[in-house]
C-alpha cells in the first residue's frame, strides 16, 4: 500500500470512529474519581434527586464526573434531563462497576440528534429524559407535549419504589426560557396526568421560576421539596443554576421533605437537587359513628313486616 493509501485508509478510519461515537463519546480513562468522606456506600432508599445534565456541556471525562457527582449522593431514583441515552448508557456503566451502585434506567427521549448525541447520520442518538432507579421500573409512559416550543420536550413516567413503597414518579422538561404560554400548555398536560396519583414525585427542569404563572397548576396539586419555596415571590427558593434562578424542582405529593439540599456541580449550568423524603400517611376515612340502640330505633323506626324500608 502506498504512503497516500495508508493516509487516506487511516483518514476513513477516523472518519467512521467519528461518525459511529459521536459528539458524546466519553473522554478520558475509566478512573473512579474519588468520593468525599461520608459518601454513602449504599443507595440512599428515600433520597431522589433531579439533574439536567447540561447537552451540550462538553469536556474532557464528563461522564465519569456525573457519576461521581451522583455516586457522592447515592439517590434511590434520579431523574435527568438533556439526556442522551449514550450518555446515560455510561454513567450506568461507571455507576455500577466504579462506585458498586446498581441502577436500572427507563428512558424518555423526545428526539434524535446527531449535533447532541452522536450515533450514525442514519440512526442519530436519543436525546430527553431519563430515569435511573435502585428498583426495578414498571409501567413506563414516555410521552411528548403536542407542543414543545423550539425543541420537543415531554415527560416520561414510571412507578418504582421510594422508601420500599411503591410510587409513581414523573421527569420533565419544559419549554426554554421566553416561550412562557408554551409552558403554560406544557404544565396543564402534565397537571393531568398526574393528578390521579395521590402519591406521587415530579422531578425536573421547568425553566420558570417559582412566582411563574404557567407553575400555578403545579403548586395546585403538588408542595416543593425546598419547605421555603413556594409560588409567593416572597417565598425562600434556593437557586438551582449558575444564573441564580430556581428553575429545577422536586414536587411531592403523598411525602414531605426531611431534607433538600443543592449541590453545586462543575459538570453543568445546573445544580443537582436531592431531597429525602418521608411518606404521609393517608388520612383514615371517616367512620360513621354508631348510634346506641335507644336512639337508634327512635331514628330509624322499623319498616312494617314484609315492607322494604324507604331508601
Amino acid at each position: 500500500m502506498t504512503r497516500t493509501g495508508a493516509r487516506w485508509l487511516a483518514g476513513s478510519l477516523i472518519v467512521a470512529c467519528v461518525l459511529l461515537l459521536g459528539p458524546s463519546a466519553p473522554n478520558g480513562a475509566h478512573t473512579a474519581k474519588p468520593l468525599p468522606a461520608g459518601a454513602p456506600q449504599e443507595v440512599v432508599p428515600n433520597r431522589v434527586m433531579t439533574w439536567n445534565i447540561c447537552n451540550p456541556c462538553k469536556g474532557s471525562g464528563q461522564n465519569i464526573g456525573r457519576a461521581a457527582e451522583i455516586a457522592t449522593y447515592a439517590p434511590q431514583v434520579i431523574g435527568l434531563q438533556e439526556a442522551c441515552v449514550g450518555d446515560v448508557e455510561r454513567i450506568r456503566d461507571h455507576l455500577q462497576y466504579l462506585y458498586g451502585l446498581i441502577y436500572h434506567v427507563e428512558y424518555g427521549s423526545v428526539l434524535r440528534s446527531w449535533s447532541r448525541c452522536g450515533g450514525v447520520p442514519w440512526k442519530p442518538g436519543g436525546f430527553g429524559q431519563a430515569i435511573l432507579s435502585a428498583a426495578p421500573m414498571t409501567d413506563p409512559v414516555n410521552a411528548e407535549y403536542p407542543e414543545g416550543g423550539s425543541e420537543d420536550r415531554g415527560y416520561l413516567a414510571v412507578t418504582t419504589l421510594v422508601d420500599g413503597r411503591p410510587v409513581r414518579v414523573f421527569n420533565t422538561h419544559l419549554a426554554q426560557r421566553r416561550q412562557e404560554s408554551v409552558r403554560a400548555k406544557q404544565t396543564g398536560v402534565l397537571a393531568k396526568a398526574v393528578r390521579r396519583y395521590d402519591r406521587t414525585i415530579v422531578l425536573g427542569d421547568f425553566n420558570a421560576v417559582p412566582e411563574a404563572a404557567e407553575l400555578a397548576g403545579m403548586w395546585s396539586l403538588f408542595a416543593d421539596a425546598d419547605p421555603g419555596c413556594g409560588p409567593s415571590a416572597a417565598g425562600t427558593c434556593e437557586p438551582t443554576t449558575d444564573w441564580r434562578s430556581k428553575f429545577d424542582y422536586v414536587f411531592l405529593r403523598g411525602f414531605a421533605p426531611l431534607e433538600q439540599d443543592v449541590r453545586l456541580t462543575p459538570y453543568s449550568d445546573h445544580d443537582l437537587v436531592q431531597a429525602d423524603l418521608r411518606r404521609v400517611p393517608r388520612p383514615r376515612p371517616a367512620v360513621p359513628r354508631v348510634n346506641s340502640s335507644r336512639d337508634s330505633s327512635a331514628a330509624s323506626p322499623r319498616s312494617p313486616r314484609g315492607t322494604a324500608p324507604a331508601v
